[in-house]
């Protein structure tokens, strides 16, 4: 069996900048065991699969894999596998719909930036903070602590942001990805995302976690449409606007290889 994969940096406008995502479709699903093993064999934060639906609601069904386990959702693998319909496959539809774990994604394309349909994850307060969150993330003094999925810690401003410097081995205990976000400069406001317990340290880029920054942030700043920056070394530009029950994610991609994979 013969597959292609697609190497494309997602939320950049420039090679070796954003979030790489290794991009592979299908025809029709292979094995969950083997969607992980060539996760884990891309070593990526996420390995991107998609098929043709066979749903009227539906174009494509997609899931996303790191290399230990299967998420419920990815925003730059999708924001990849669209560039990759779009400017690799000829698909000629002006919107692509996902059908995912997280239910059905819509893709739209506007000139060089793609835009996804998520669901907002609006975050609530924390009661109970790990004593061992703020060690963990280099003895940080953090102003609050919110959670939907995922931890969302923000702190005062965005240099304690681009300067932390984590201690994954604690963060893995914790047994939560972490979102540690502020206020930004230039942008509307900055992230980063730590992912050890799903096998990603740091992820350079995450849509995901935008959906629940999105809510946050838009009621924080009174601001529909923002824009943010994940401040990882690759470093990433979003354009979002919060929709009540669903949020918006827009960048832009760059080609980097197409390969093929022998099994």
């Amino acid at each position: 069996m013969k597959l292609t994969l697609y190497q494309i940096d997602a939320f950049t406008n420039h090679l070796f900048g954003g979030n790489p995502a290794a991009v592979i479709p299908l025809e029709e699903w292979i094995s969950d065991s083997l969607m992980q093993r060539l996760a884990m064999e891309n070593n990526l934060s996420e390995t991107v699969f998609f098929v043709p639906s066979k749903k009227p609601d539906a174009d494509f069904e997609i899931r996303w894999f790191t290399p230990v386990s299967e998420i419920n959702l990815c925003g730059h693998a999708t924001l990849a596998s669209a560039f990759v319909l779009y400017h690799v496959m000829g698909y000629g539809f002006p919107a692509i719909r996902f059908q995912s774990k997280s239910g059905i994604l819509v893709v739209t394309k506007n000139f060089d930036r793609i835009s996804m349909d998520f669901p907002a994850w609006k975050p609530e307060p924390l009661a109970d903070v790990p004593a061992e969150l703020a060690t963990a993330l280099g003895n940080l003094t953090i102003t609050s602590v919110y959670k939907y999925r995922d931890y969302l810690v923000e702190v005062a401003d965005e240099n304690m942001v681009q300067l932390c410097q984590p201690d994954f081995t604690l963060l893995k205990k914790l047994g939560h990805k972490v979102i540690l976000t502020a206020k930004g400069s230039k942008a509307d406001f900055v992230s980063r995302f730590f992912a050890p317990t799903v096998g990603v340290d740091e992820d350079p880029v995450t849509g995901s976690a935008h959906s629940q920054l999105i809510p946050y942030w838009s009621e924080k700043l009174g601001k529909k449409s923002m824009y943010a920056k994940q401040l990882s070394k690759r470093g990433g530009d979003l354009w979002v606007e919060y929709l009540g029950d669903r949020v918006t994610i827009a960048g832009q991609c760059v080609f980097f290889m197409k390969g093929e994979i022998d099994l």
